[in-house]
Formats: structure tokens, C-alpha cells, sequence
């Protein structure tokens, strides 16, 4: 059910700022956090074990839903990351009146350039433009 989420396009109000977008990446890295320490838990082992003593067909199934699970919980960690290092840039956002506002603008851009250069997730244009769309 968490991966058909993962997959689903997100709808969000127009007025949403980029804090929403740290939101959004924490709230997932939560839930596939939880997942991972799931997937390492003594039950899950076991489980696994009996499966691969039988050598069952389903362990084909589990690996390829385990290896979703690991890369959509590293895309989150990896985003979360990245989108904390711009929180700083996004308070006078928050917090000053429009012409304040201004003064932070080459800050953020910066921020955001850096993102798209070195994140291993975030890159995409999609992703980007969603971003700037926030801003």
C-alpha cells in the first residue's frame, strides 16, 4: 500500500510554500524508515528463512518489493538531506515582508542549483520546477 502511495501523483494546493516540500520528504522518510526496521525485524528473518529453506517462488516477489522499499526509503533520506540544507534560505520566506524577501532570493537559488547538481533523487526537472514552483 506505501509503494502504490509512492507512485500516486501528488495533488497540492497552489499556495503551498518550500517548507511543505521537507514536509512532504519527511513524512515519507518516516513511513519507509518504519518499513526498513520491519523488513529487519526477527519475524521478518524468520519468515524469510523458512521461505528460503523451501525455496519458494515468492522470494523472487519479496526481493524485488524489498529492493522498492530500500530505494524509495534512500530517494527520501536523500531528499530530506538536501531540502534541509535550503531551510535556512526559505525562512526570510516565512518571516520578513517583500522587500526583505529579496535579499535571500541568491541564497536560495544557489541552494536550489546545488540540490539539482549533487542530489542523487532530487535532480529531475520535474522535481525541480516543483520546487521553484514553492518558492
Amino acid at each position: 500500500k506505501v509503494l502504490a502511495e509512492n507512485n500516486q501523483l501528488r495533488k497540492e494546493a497552489d499556495d503551498l510554500g518550500p517548507r511543505a516540500e521537507l514536509d512532504y520528504w519527511k513524512k515519507r522518510l518516516s513511513k519507509f524508515s518504519y518499513l526498513m526496521e520491519q523488513l529487519k525485524s526477527p519475524d521478518v528473518k524468520a519468515v524469510l528463512g523458512v521461505l528460503t529453506a523451501a525455496k519458494s517462488k515468492l522470494l523472487k516477489n519479496w526481493r524485488a518489493l524489498d529492493m522498492c522499499i530500500t530505494d524509495a526509503a534512500n530517494e527520501a533520506k536523500d531528499n530530506v538531506k538536501y531540502l534541509y540544507s535550503m531551510e535556512k534560505c526559505c525562512d526570510p520566506l516565512y518571516n520578513s515582508d517583500p522587500v526583505s524577501m529579496v535579499d535571500a532570493i541568491p541564497g536560495l537559488i544557489n541552494a536550489i542549483k546545488m540540490i539539482q547538481s549533487v542530489s542523487q533523487y532530487y535532480n529531475t526537472s520535474e522535481k525541480i520546477s516543483s520546487l521553484f514552483v514553492k518558492v
